[in-house]
């Protein structure tokens, strides 16, 4: 039996228009002007219509404007008034952002930001009062990227809200904020940071072109923005900052890098950014420069324990027992003694195992999650060794790689170092050591073909900048490192005086 399309491929399907109703200009008639907002609007029940005597209307949505500013400075003002035009009732207002207009596009464009439509009878020129009021969250301190020393407060969903924390730190008239809206449904606003005489024209202009060339829908929040705008949105290391903390945001600012704020979102974009510091904490700087180095060197170490000390077991265990001392065999041996299962398999299980018990303690609430990761972590593993299940030597060296792979200050690297660990014990599984080298080979192939808004992602090790190297494995003193990451290509290049200031000059 065969089946036969609607039309076939050379026909051309036709394309059905929906009529746009608010097009064109406000009509002067009062019942005109109501039905025409609502039909724009498909008259929603909280599109609130008020009639002032004797000739004025007012048009608003009823949950996004605040509702003592319209009493107290728009309709007190206009009741038992003489109003002969719109330039009268803008005389009468005393809110700070009124405009009028009469094309129907941007009236509905501003009543559903929460501005308030004021129609004088007669006349077709709408006088548009934005009186918007937003529900956000209180400010709190960051969840994701807690530390001791430093500010404790971090962004929230509100875009003013987050503007404004920004500007209390970088108090200077060369900080450019620009507005960009994206998606055609949801009309977000997002915000492009930069500090004028900084950062690179450049990487401005091309991020401000990635931002508008952007054909969606709808943005709902920054981690869908930064995947779209990537250099390579197929990687599954990220190549932008994602970041809640206003500190190391302003910080990478006066870097010289760029800044996202995306409005209902949290989460801070930054860029360019270099694979090195994603490792990097805003409290580096806050603590002693040995002390922070030493934090630094333990970041990566726990990156690389995590990803290769469970293949290097597996490795070591099914091809090169040669590599494991004499004096450890014996117990070795013994606590594999009832294991059925070959090293990789055994391995794979209770890396599952991690996995669904740190995904089940992230998606219950805090103080259910806690109890399941602690008592089911525990329970598990001390039931899985006595059943014969896995040997307890595996089991330490299981917890101790997901212990390092906490030690990532970004969330997004933390997820790159779980998800890789897999294909590496895959392949220690069937090539023993060959099959970890080639997974090494590959990802520092992978890593040095990556690029962050056009700069190197191995920076500064490739191409090798021996100035920069001081601060990035390795954090050296203040004084030493007067200069900006050349990552950023700024214009300036001078954060401060090199030399050390002297305690014996007056």
């Amino acid at each position: 039996m065969k089946f036969k399309l609607p039309f076939n491929k050379k026909q051309t399907p036709v394309k059905i228009e929906t009529t746009k109703e608010h097009v064109g200009m406000i009509s002067p008639l009062k019942s005109n002007f109501i039905q025409s907002i609502k039909n724009a609007t498909h008259d929603p029940s909280d599109l609130i219509v008020k009639s002032i005597p004797p000739n004025i209307t007012l048009i608003y949505i009823d949950n996004l404007v605040n509702g003592q500013t319209l009493n107290d400075h728009i309709i007190s003002n206009l009741q038992d008034k003489l109003i002969e035009s719109p330039e009268t009732i803008m005389s009468f207002l005393t809110v700070p952002q009124v405009s009028s207009s009469n094309q129907l596009d941007e009236i509905i464009e501003s009543i559903v930001i929460g501005c308030v439509l004021i129609h004088l009878d007669g006349f077709s020129q709408i006088i548009l009062a934005n009186i918007a009021t937003r529900e956000s969250r209180s400010l709190s301190a960051p969840e994701n990227e807690s530390q001791v020393i430093g500010a404790q407060v971090g962004f929230n969903e509100s875009l003013s809200t987050n503007i404004s924390l920004v500007r209390r730190y970088i108090v200077s008239p060369d900080l450019c904020n620009e507005e960009i809206k994206v998606g055609k449904r949801t009309n977000t606003s997002i915000s492009l940071l930069y500090m004028n005489g900084i950062a690179s024209d450049q990487m401005v202009n091309t991020l401000r072109q990635r931002v508008k060339d952007l054909d969606i829908d709808a943005l709902i929040d920054s981690a869908v923005l930064a995947e779209m705008i990537d250099d390579n949105s197929m990687s599954v290391f990220p190549q932008m900052l994602l970041t809640e903390r206003p500190d190391r945001f302003c910080d990478s600012l006066l870097n010289g890098k760029l800044g996202l704020l995306v409005d209902g979102s949290s989460m801070a974009i930054v860029c360019p950014q270099s694979f090195t510091q994603f490792f990097q904490s805003r409290e580096d700087q806050n603590l002693r420069w040995q002390i922070a180095t030493f934090v630094r060197l333990l970041r990566f170490a726990a990156f690389f324990i995590s990803i290769y000390l469970t293949p290097f077991y597996v490795g070591a265990l099914t091809f090169h027992y040669e590599v494991i001392p004499q004096a450890f065999l014996v117990p070795l041996s013994e606590s594999r003694a009832l294991v059925p299962f070959p090293p990789v398999f055994e391995a794979l299980l209770l890396e599952f195992i991690i996995e669904l018990l740190r995904e089940a303690g992230a998606r219950l609430p805090t103080k259910i999650g806690q109890t399941i990761g602690i008592v089911g972590g525990i329970v598990i593993g001390t039931a899985a060794v006595q059943a014969g299940i896995t040997s307890n030597i595996l089991l330490i060296i299981i917890a101790l790689s997901a212990l390092a792979s906490f030690t990532s200050p970004s969330y997004m690297m933390g997820n790159v170092i779980r998800l890789i660990r897999f294909p590496i014990i895959i392949l220690a599984g069937y090539w023993g050591f060959y099959g970890i080298m080639l997974a090494f080979c590959f990802i520092l192939i992978h890593l040095l073909r990556q690029s962050s808004l056009g700069a190197p992602y191995m920076a500064p090790f490739y191409p090798p900048r021996l100035k920069n190297m001081r601060d990035s494995i390795i954090r050296m003193p203040l004084p030493l490192t007067a200069k900006r990451p050349i990552i950023t290509r700024p214009a300036d290049e001078d954060k401060h005086q090199p030399e050390p200031i002297n305690p014996e000059k007056s």
